[in-house]
C-alpha cells in the first residue's frame, strides 16, 4: 500500500503545474468541468505515503526519457533523484540532469539496468526511500518490486501481486475470463514442450500469434502463418524472451488479423474504487511496436467507448489494482473486442489520456474524489514516437550521434518528452526512442494538423529517423480518415515509403546561395555540382546573383541571420520570398523550411568515395552494430538462398541474417558474443558454379 500511495507524486503530479499558470491557453471557456478536475488535483495531492513516511530522496532505475520525466516532476516536488547509469550512458541527459548518480556497470542491460541487486545496493548507499522504475527494464518484474519491500524500500508501482496476476500473460487470461471480459482463443498451459505447443497451434488454427508469457513492447512476440514456419518463430521469440524478460516460456493465441489495438487507462485506490479514463488507439504498429497513438480512438461509438471502459475496471478490480495502469484490447472491424494483457505500470503514451482528460494520473493513498460520471473526455492528442531508425530498410534501429538536433517550441497543448540532446549518441545497446511529440487539440482534425507542423519542426541530423515517415503517415488518407488497424503500414508501405521528390530548382538555388554565403565565397562566376546537377553562378554587383541550371536562369538575393543558436537563410528567387534554417555538414546542405525538408548533395570525387556496400564474395553485411547472438553455420556448409546464418542483436531488437544465394560457407568472420559494427562482412560466401557462371 505504501508504495501504489506514492505512484502520482513522483509520476506526473508536477507536469501540468505550468498549465496553472495559463489555463486559458489549454481550457477554453466551453470546457469548465475540466478546471473542477483540476482543483480535485490539487486538493488530495499528498507527498507521504500511508506509512507516514516522507520521501524526499527517489531513485530512479532507468534511463532515456522517461527517467528524465520522473526527475523533473521529483525536482518540481522538491524531492531528490538519484540516477543509476551504464557505461554507455555515463554523459547522459539523465545522468545530469540528476541529483546524484551512480555507475551500474557494462552497457549490456542484463549486467546494468537489469541487475536488481546493483540498483538496491546504490538505494542503500545514497538513502533513497523509494525506487521509480519507469517503463520497460524491471517496471513489471515481482521480483524486484518484492525485493524492494524486504529491504524496506518504497516501490513505487502496483502491487506485487497484480504484477505477478497480470505479468504472467497465461495467469491473466484465466482471471479476466472468470471476471466476464472476453478473451481471445488460445493456449496459456505450462507444457513448454515444442511438440505441445505445435499441436495447439494446430488447434486453434493458423495464423496464430507466438507471445511471451512475461513482459510486453513486442519482444518475443511473432506471428506464425504456417506450420512449416512454426519451429523457427518459436526458437526466435523464446531467444528474444529470455533476453528481455530472463524467462522463455510462451502462450499461443489465435492470431486476429487486420485488428485495431485499443488501450483503456484505468485508475484503482486502497478502497477498492476504479475508474477508466477512456481509450487509446494504438493501432498503427512496425515490429508489434507503437509507432502513433491518439485518444480517443477514432470511429468509437459512446455505448462501445462505455462498454470498453467498464471491461477495464471488471479487469482492475478482478486483481485489486491500486494506481494507474493498461488495459490491452484487440478489436475487430465489427468493435467486437478481446482482453490481450494488462500493463501494470503508467504506459509510454499516458500523456495523450492526460491531454484529453484534464487529470494528471494521481495515486495519494485516499479514495478516488471523482466518480465516473464527472470525468469528461475533451478535444483530441496525438502522440508520435520519434525514433532513430532507418523505415526504407525495414525499420532498421540506428546508432550514432545527434549532430543537429531543434525542435519544436513546448507549450499547454505541445508536449516533448526526451531524454537526449544535441550532441549526445543514440546507444547500440538500447531502444532507439530519441522522443515523443504529443500535441492536443479541440477536434482530431485540428490535431492532425497540429501534428504535422510540429513534425516538420523536428529537425535530425546525423542518423537516420523516421520523422519523415511519420509525416508520410499523419498525411495518408486513410489515416485521415481514421481507418487504423495494426496491418496499417504493411498494407500502405509503397505510399508511406515514398521517397523525396527530387529537390526543386528553386531549391537548389536556394541551397547554393546558402553555401556561397556560409563560405564567403565572392567569385564573379564560377559552377556548382549538386544533386548531378550544374549550377552556373555569377555574382552581380548589387550583391545578388544569376543561377541558370539546365535552360532556366534564376535571380536570387538573400542573407544569413541566427537565430536560437540556428542560422536562417532569408531568399529571394526570382521574386519569392522563403525563409529556411540552413546547415552544412561535410558534403551535404540541409535546408529545413514549413514546406519540409531537403537534403542536397555536393559530390566529392570518385576516388574519395567510400567502398562499396557490398558484401565479401557476396555475403551478407551486418545490417546494424550489434551484437552476434546466434552463429548457425561454419566453414565448408552449404546453403541454400532464405537459410538462416546467424542472428544478431542491437537495440532491443533481433535480425536474422539469411543466406542471399544457395553457395556454400567459405568462413565466418564472427562468434558469438561478438560485437560487429555496421556495414561490416560476416561470412565468405562462395557462390555456386551455376550462379557463376549466370553472373559472368
Amino acid at each position: 500500500m505504501a508504495a501504489a500511495s506514492a505512484v502520482s507524486v513522483l509520476l506526473v503530479a508536477a507536469e501540468r503545474n505550468r498549465w496553472h499558470r495559463l489555463p486559458s491557453l489549454l481550457l477554453p471557456p466551453r470546457f469548465p468541468g475540466l478546471f473542477r478536475t483540476w482543483v480535485w488535483r490539487q486538493r488530495t495531492m499528498k507527498y507521504t505515503t500511508t506509512t507516514g513516511r516522507n520521501i524526499t530522496k527517489v531513485l530512479i532505475a532507468n534511463r532515456g526519457e522517461i527517467a528524465c520525466r520522473v526527475m523533473r516532476t521529483a525536482r518540481k516536488l522538491g524531492v531528490q533523484s538519484v540516477a543509476v547509469y551504464s557505461e554507455a550512458d555515463r554523459n547522459s541527459m539523465h545522468v545530469d540532469m540528476a541529483d546524484e548518480a551512480y555507475s551500474i556497470g557494462p552497457a549490456p542491460s542484463q549486467q546494468s539496468y537489469l541487475s536488481m541487486e546493483k540498483i538496491i545496493q546504490v538505494a542503500k548507499t545514497s538513502a533513497a526511500q523509494a525506487i521509480h522504475p519507469g517503463y520497460g527494464f524491471l517496471s513489471e518484474n515481482m521480483e524486484f518490486a518484492e525485493l524492494c519491500k524486504q529491504e524496506g524500500i518504497i516501490f513505487i508501482g502496483p502491487p506485487p501481486s497484480a504484477i505477478r496476476d497480470m505479468g504472467i500473460k497465461s495467469t491473466s487470461k484465466s482471471i479476466m475470463a472468470a471476471a466476464g471480459v472476453p478473451v481471445v482463443e488460445g493456449y496459456h498451459g505450462e507444457d513448454q514442450s515444442d511438440q505441445c505447443l505445435k499441436e495447439h497451434a494446430g488447434r486453434i488454427g493458423y495464423p496464430v500469434m507466438i507471445k511471451a508469457v512475461r513482459g510486453g513492447g513486442g519482444k518475443g512476440m511473432r506471428i506464425v502463418r504456417s506450420e512449416q514456419e512454426f519451429q523457427e518463430q518459436l526458437e526466435s521469440a523464446r531467444r528474444e524472451a529470455k533476453k528481455s524478460f530472463n524467462d522463455d516460456a510462451v502462450l499461443i493465441e489465435k492470431f486476429v488479423d487486420t485488428p485495431r489495438h485499443v488501450e483503456v487507462q484505468v485508475f484503482g485506490d486502497h478502497h477498492g474504487n476504479a475508474v477508466y479514463l477512456f481509450e487509446r488507439d494504438c493501432s498503427v504498429q512496425r515490429r508489434h511496436q507503437k509507432i502513433i497513438e491518439e485518444a480517443p480512438a477514432p470511429g468509437i461509438k459512446p455505448e462501445v467507448r462505455k462498454k470498453l471502459g467498464e471491461a477495464a475496471v471488471r479487469a482492475a478490480k478482478a486483481v485489486n489494482y491500486v494506481g494507474a495502469g493498461t488495459v490491452e484490447f484487440i478489436m475487430d472491424s465489427k468493435h467486437n473486442f478481446y482482453f490481450m494483457e494488462m500493463n501494470t505500470r503508467l504506459q509510454v503514451e499516458h500523456p495523450v489520456t492526460e491531454m484529453i482528460t484534464g487529470t494528471d494520473l494521481i495515486a495519494a493513498g485516499e479514495k478516488i474524489p471523482l466518480s465516473q460520471e464527472e470525468i469528461t473526455l475533451q478535444g483530441h492528442a496525438f502522440e508520435a514516437r520519434i525514433y532513430a531508425e532507418d523505415p526504407s530498410n525495414n525499420f532498421m534501429p540506428g546508432a550514432g550521434p545527434l549532430v543537429h538536433l531543434s525542435t519544436p517550441r513546448a507549450d499547454p497543448s505541445t508536449r516533448i518528452e526526451t531524454g537526449v540532446r544535441q550532441g549526445d549518441e543514440v546507444s547500440v545497446h538500447y531502444d532507439p526512442m530519441i522522443a515523443k511529440l504529443v500535441v492536443w487539440a479541440a477536434d482530431r482534425q485540428a490535431a492532425l494538423t497540429k501534428l504535422r507542423y510540429s513534425l516538420r519542426q523536428y529537425n535530425i541530423i546525423g542518423l537516420h529517423t523516421n520523422i519523415d515517415f511519420l509525416l508520410n503517415l499523419s498525411g495518408h488518407p486513410e489515416f485521415e480518415a481514421g481507418n487504423v488497424h495494426t496491418d496499417f503500414i504493411p498494407q500502405h508501405h509503397k505510399e508511406l515509403l515514398l521517397s523525396r521528390k527530387a529537390a526543386a530548382k528553386e531549391s537548389l538555388c536556394q541551397a547554393a546561395l546558402g553555401l556561397i554565403l556560409k563560405e564567403k565565397a565572392m567569385t564573379d562566376a564560377f559552377t556548382l555540382q549538386a544533386h548531378d546537377v550544374a549550377i552556373a553562378v555569377t555574382y552581380n554587383h548589387d550583391g545578388s546573383y544569376s543561377m541558370q541550371i539546365e535552360d532556366k536562369t534564376f535571380q536570387v538575393l538573400g542573407d544569413l541571420y541566427s537565430e536560437e543558436d540556428c542560422t536562417y537563410l532569408k531568399c529571394s528567387v526570382n521574386g519569392v520570398a522563403s525563409k529556411a534554417k540552413l546547415i552544412i555538414l561535410e558534403n551535404t546542405i540541409y535546408l529545413f523550411s514549413k514546406e519540409g525538408s531537403i537534403e542536397i548533395d555536393i559530390p566529392v570525387p570518385k576516388y574519395l568515395s567510400s567502398v562499396s556496400s557490398e558484401g565479401t564474395q557476396g555475403g551478407p553485411l551486418a545490417p546494424m552494430t550489434g551484437t552476434i547472438e546466434k552463429v548457425f553455420v561454419k566453414a565448408g556448409d552449404k546453403v541454400k538462398a532464405g537459410d538462416s546464418l546467424m542472428v544478431m542483436i542491437a537495440m532491443k531488437m533481433e535480425h536474422t541474417i539469411k543466406a542471399p544465394k544457395d553457395g556454400t560457407i567459405k568462413k565466418v568472420f564472427y562468434r558469438e558474443g561478438a560485437q560487429a559494427n555496421r556495414h561490416t562482412p560476416l561470412v565468405e560466401f562462395e557462390e555456386e558454379e551455376s550462379d557463376k557462371r549466370e553472373s559472368e
